[in-house]
């Protein structure tokens, strides 16, 4: 019901509505969540819970469009300097009120957070020489250089309570431990409850790993309470049990189903589904730095992946146009960059990404390697949509142009933190763009890493083009709109040059579930509780 008639009737209406405020859902998910800490790992299935629970200053919408959240407005003053004001009136789910003091510390404990993988939002306060409130409900943020995507970036990263450390006045300045006389927390002290404190929509209740996350509504949420009293997120890995739990009944919404299945669930009253387009390319990434690298091995020794001929050689041998029919059932566009067209900073109409084996070889040879090498292909099998086979899929490819190619597939628990230790050569990766732009992935990736970690968090091949970086560091300081989006599509022009990152394809993603509910899909490929609604 409306909350206008809850006004005017409200004891009829009490009545009336509780069984519909007693529902719960129960989502299978393809891609389990690595930890409730919202800060350990930038991570979509990560992120996609942790925005159940937990607030940032700004949130987006289904289609990347920036909103208020925490922060009700800001602006810039043209330079470094951006102004956040606060909401007033919300608490977190402990009883404790937010105030700015939660803003301070939350930003601290992303750099001094030791259990991250990659540094993960580091890469975001990094850029920050400052952080003041003026007042309870005031954050200031001056940043190192002009930052055009603070809002956006800030919609990712979670506000913590600062009661849950002790502390004295805070402040933002990680030299002298920003005023925190406690243990900074780690990430098992989210997994376990103690405290995952937000405040959002809902609060934690449970989290087995390999299980179920269960979260219960919060009854303390500034916002409009949720429909479901209960919330169950359970991981199914495989495509094929997730569609049938949700044929037996067992789930009400699953994300992923096959592509091939749509038809089968089109066809059937019972069920409704959405495939939504996304902004995630995946690519492989290849070790162009070391000598040798660890999973690649020649006749003369060397890494043959130093070599842009030898790079090239990999992208020509892979038919991405069959890999997208055979394997992911046409649910995926090629690849040509790493932003779809028409996406701000994405090349216009770049140039087709061709499948020549032949040309392939010709380059090998060119390059001192006509009998090929042998190369081990890293891999997640339980990461991106059909992760694993596409990776054998490319195995095959590599293996017939004369790259004797191996596949070592793992879990992603396990392979994000070797992949972040830089333990691979050639290793698969997919990325979604937090901000909507071609810097989110130029900067993260093939970036030459700085001090701060504020770019090249993720350039665990060695990529280093000083051309490039002089790009993409002017890109990601310059306000205007049109210099930028042109600097942008520069840069992005000189990573597909470079090869040492080899795109696939961009994914889209499914969500199918009960002929009673509705979900309308996502770019970011979250699953949020909060947008399943009954059809009615």
């Amino acid at each position: 019901m409306h909350r206008t008639l809850i006004s005017a009737f409200i004891a009829g209406t009490c009545l009336l509505s509780a069984p519909a405020w007693a529902q719960s859902l129960k989502i299978a998910l393809s891609s389990e969540p690595t930890a409730i800490d919202p800060h350990y790992h930038d991570l979509t299935p990560n992120n996609a819970l942790i925005a159940h629970i937990f607030d940032g200053l700004t949130k987006q919408d289904e289609n990347q469009k920036v909103l208020p959240n925490l922060a009700t407005s800001w602006e810039n003053d043209g330079k470094t300097r951006w102004t956040f004001k606060l909401r007033q009136g919300v608490t977190f789910s402990n009883g404790q009120p937010f105030t700015a003091d939660d803003v301070i510390f939350s930003f601290c404990r992303t750099l001094k957070n030791e259990t991250a993988i990659a540094g993960s939002f580091a890469d975001i306060t990094g850029n920050f020489t400052a952080v003041e409130a003026p007042d309870s409900h005031t954050i200031v943020i001056t940043t190192k250089a002009p930052d055009p995507l603070l809002p956006n970036f800030l919609s990712g990263l979670a506000i913590l309570s600062s009661s849950i450390v002790p502390h004295d006045k805070l402040a933002f300045d990680a030299a002298k431990n920003c005023g925190v006389t406690g243990t900074w927390p780690v990430v098992g002290d989210f997994n376990d409850g103690k405290l995952a404190i937000g405040t959002g929509p809902y609060k934690f209740k449970s989290y087995t790993k390999g299980t179920s996350v269960e979260l219960e509504r919060n009854d303390k949420y500034w916002g409009p309470a949720e429909p479901w009293a209960n919330v169950t997120f359970v991981p199914v890995p495989n495509a094929g049990p997730r569609l049938a739990g949700l044929l037996a009944g067992d789930y009400d919404v699953i994300e992923n189903p096959a592509a091939r299945d749509v038809s089968r669930i089109r066809d059937d009253k019972r069920f409704g589904y959405v495939i939504m387009p996304s902004t995630r390319v995946i690519y492989f990434q290849l070790d162009v730095e070391r000598e040798p690298s660890p999973f690649v091995k020649a006749e003369n020794g060397k890494n043959p992946l130093k070599d842009p001929r030898v790079r090239k050689a990999m992208s020509l041998a892979i038919d991405r146009d069959a890999i997208i029919k055979r394997i992911m059932d046409s649910a995926a566009e090629p690849a040509y960059q790493f932003l779809p067209n028409g996406m701000f900073g994405a090349l216009a109409n770049p140039p087709k990404l061709a499948y020549d084996p032949a040309a392939a070889k010709k380059l090998l040879a060119e390059a001192g390697y006509p009998n090929g090498f042998q190369l081990t292909l890293s891999t997640t099998n339980d990461r991106y949509i059909n992760d694993s086979q596409i990776t054998q899929a490319v195995a095959q490819y590599l293996t017939q142009v004369g790259i004797r190619s191996e596949v070592d597939a793992m879990a992603r628990a396990i392979y994000f933190p070797r992949r972040s230790k830089k333990e691979f050569s050639v290793a698969l990766g997919g990325w979604g763009s937090t901000s909507g732009e071609a810097s989110s992935f130029l900067r993260q990736w093939p970036a030459t890493p700085d001090e701060a970690k504020t770019i090249g968090g993720s350039n665990y091949g060695g990529y280093n083009d000083p051309e490039f970086d002089k790009l993409i560091r002017t890109a990601i300081v310059t306000l205007d709109d049109a210099k930028r989006a042109e600097i942008l599509q520069q840069a992005g022009t000189k990573v597909l040059e470079g090869g040492a990152f080899i795109p696939l394809h961009f994914e889209s993603t499914i969500w199918a579930y009960k002929a009673n509910l509705k979900y309308a899909g996502r770019a970011d490929q979250f699953t949020m509780a909060m947008q399943v609604k009954s059809a009615k």
